[in-house]
């Protein structure tokens, strides 16, 4: 089996002094690699082709078989990385905490220590500023509105 910390390495050569950066890698028992990016100006299709083949360049596959998908980290994804929160300030978040609590709203500020969001407020509520703590989120996506 392919070693994880082989295809870590790979991957962060390949991205370095780039605005890209890993959001998730996955190696399963029969080889197959899954890798997430993610931009901080967001990511291409040529982006992920040039990932793969840096990573591909690498390996022998005489020595191993294997299979590999290099993708963006998707719109209907979780945010998983404060780089992610902080490239999101300002684009609205649906946030579920542990406790089961919701709340959907802008995000204002991304911190090291958590988020804060700034709710819609109804007809029959005001508008709130809520602060979650990374700890406390359950998962948090962007909000896509059309």
């Amino acid at each position: 089996m392919i070693e994880k910390i082989k295809i870590l390495e790979l991957v962060n050569n390949a991205l370095e002094g780039s605005d890209k950066f890993l959001v998730n890698l996955k190696i399963t028992p029969d080889n197959r690699i899954y890798v997430d990016i993610d931009g901080d100006n967001g990511v291409t299709i040529d982006d992920c082709i040039e990932l793969s083949r840096a990573i591909e360049s690498q390996l022998d596959r005489d020595e191993e078989d294997f299979a590999l998908d290099v993708s963006s980290a998707g719109a209907d994804q979780p945010l998983k990385l404060i780089r992610q929160y902080r490239k999101n300030v300002g684009r609205d978040l649906e946030v579920v905490t542990i406790d089961g609590e919701r709340a959907e709203g802008t995000l204002e500020d991304a911190s090291d220590e958590g988020i804060v969001i700034r709710t819609q407020g109804t007809k029959k509520q005001a508008p709130e500023t809520l602060r979650f703590a990374y700890r406390d989120i359950k998962s948090a996506r962007v909000a896509i509105k059309f």
